[in-house]
């Protein structure tokens, strides 16, 4: 058995090898009739070891086999499309049924080439493509391997098909992968999804979305690749860098962002590593679920994965590159929010993510959660007089909030003196509310008292005692649990 696999394997090979040096030779014709018996034999083995659950390693080579057989069909349809069109550019070819009516010796009609007028039209359509970009084929066929799905005939015809816009952009012409998000993606996360008062937006593009986060009530910190000269509502401009390069920092932060579809596996695993958010959501194409290759990837999805995946049941508006002056396409793409939150233990995920299906349309005049808040709301509607969702994280009283931040807020406040509410808001990330309340609870207790003149607020003795207090009592906790 493993001899005769072996020699099936080899003849396989040594097919499509054939197929390739046939249509490098310009024999076309062979080359097509051999690449599409190794494509079908190639389809037949991995279908066959699948079924059988055979060795993963197996399924693979056949793959392979069944993708490099595609490409030479694919190039071999592309010349005759070619061949055709020279020929009735010079009058060589023939309608069907009337060979008469081209004169001379050099005639030929559609069957004599091998095609169809339908496999013609495909033909050509594929032909166009690969003159935009010659790596056409190549690039959509490596795609689905890398996805783990089946380099088919189908998905290239559909890839052909439906290249609008995004999917026939050639590297150049993508440039730095500006593709706006829509405003009805926004809307939706944010009737769903609270954040932090500070959210950083660290590829603002043209800021698609940092206008409807700071409409929503957020401060938004905006960086991006290229400097495109935006800056937020109070005029602080963007910064300018690589985000792959970028630096965390301490106590983590709350992103929103569409990342570059090129770089999304190193650019989503880069910031769980370096950033370590307390929340985090990412407009990814659905196909993120998937894969097995790419160690970022994995990393995102199976180390830390996303608590909750917002699945678009309706297609999105399709996102155009930044210039595309082309025919306005409907997306062909399936989309999704993924929001990461951060455990007590700084790790990722509760389990599985839990996947939620929404219509983007059921959400076009919903109101925005309250920044700050946290949380997050159930997209099902029920029947309240009061509120048109139901929610699943309670929102906490200002009394709580308070007494959460309070020993953050000393750490804080030890380190920046001479502050104000705005700095404090800033400084831990809470809402205007909460910073007047954490000062004026903290100066009543005589922890911080207000310096003189512009001096602002300063961190007392009595506040810097409760801090080593604090400190104290949690080393003491820690040194408890070790000894333990």
């Amino acid at each position: 058995m493993t001899e005769l696999t072996i020699r099936d394997s080899s003849e396989l090979v040594a097919c499509i090898e054939t197929a390739r040096a046939l249509l490098d030779a310009g024999d076309v014709e062979r080359a097509l009739k051999l690449s599409s018996v190794a494509y079908d034999q190639a389809k037949a083995v991995a279908g066959s070891a699948e079924r059988v659950k055979t060795s993963r390693d197996l399924v693979d080579k056949a793959r392979r086999m069944q993708a490099e057989a595609l490409k030479i069909e694919s190039l071999c349809y592309v010349a005759m499309a070619d061949a055709v069109d020279d020929a009735q550019a010079k009058g060589q070819i023939a309608r069907p049924g009337r060979p008469s009516n081209i004169p001379g010796e050099n005639v030929f009609t559609l069957q004599d080439v091998g095609l169809d007028a339908k496999h013609l039209h495909e033909a050509r359509k594929l032909r166009d493509h690969v003159r935009d970009e010659p790596d056409f084929v190549e690039r959509v066929i490596e795609v689905r391997l890398s996805e783990g799905l089946e380099p088919s005939r189908a998905a290239l015809k559909k890839a052909a098909r439906h290249a609008t816009g995004t999917k026939t952009a050639t590297k150049e012409e993508r440039g730095h992968d500006l593709y706006e998000t829509p405003s009805e993606a926004m809307r939706t996360l944010l009737a769903l999804e609270s954040f932090s008062l500070n959210v950083v937006e660290p590829s603002v593009g043209k800021g698609a979305i940092l206008r409807p986060l700071e409409t929503a009530g957020y401060e938004v910190t905006i960086s991006d690749l290229v400097d495109r000269g935006v800056t937020t509502q109070h005029g602080e401009c963007q910064g300018v860098g690589d985000f792959l390069l970028s630096v965390g920092q301490d106590g983590g932060c709350d992103i929103v962002t569409n990342p570059p579809y090129g770089v999304a596996n190193a650019y989503v695993a880069h910031a769980l590593r370096a950033h370590k958010p307390r929340k985090m959501a990412m407009l990814l194409n659905l196909n993120f679920l998937c894969g097995f290759d790419d160690a970022d990837r994995c990393f995102v999805m199976d180390e830390c994965p996303p608590s909750r995946v917002y699945v678009f049941t309706r297609r999105l508006p399709m996102m155009h590159r930044d210039g595309w002056e082309g025919d306005k396409a409907s997306s062909q793409m399936n989309t999704a929010w993924f929001i990461w939150e951060r455990n007590d233990d700084a790790s990722y995920g509760v389990g599985h993510p839990q996947l939620i299906r929404v219509d983007w349309k059921a959400f076009e005049t919903a109101d925005p959660l309250t920044p700050g808040a946290g949380g997050f709301v159930s997209p099902l509607r029920f029947d309240a007089p009061d509120d048109e969702f139901t929610r699943i994280t309670p929102r906490k009283t200002l009394e709580e909030r308070c007494d959460e931040e309070t020993a953050r807020a000393l750490v804080w406040m030890a380190e920046n003196p001479g502050f104000d509410a705005a700095r404090l808001r800033r400084g831990i990330g809470v809402r205007p509310s909460v910073a007047d309340a954490l000062i004026a609870d903290l100066a009543a207790k005589g922890l911080i008292w207000a310096g003189h003149d512009d001096d602002g607020w300063q961190i007392s003795p009595a506040g810097m005692s409760a801090l080593n207090a604090t400190a104290a009592v949690l080393l003491g906790a820690t040194l408890d649990e070790v000894a333990a």
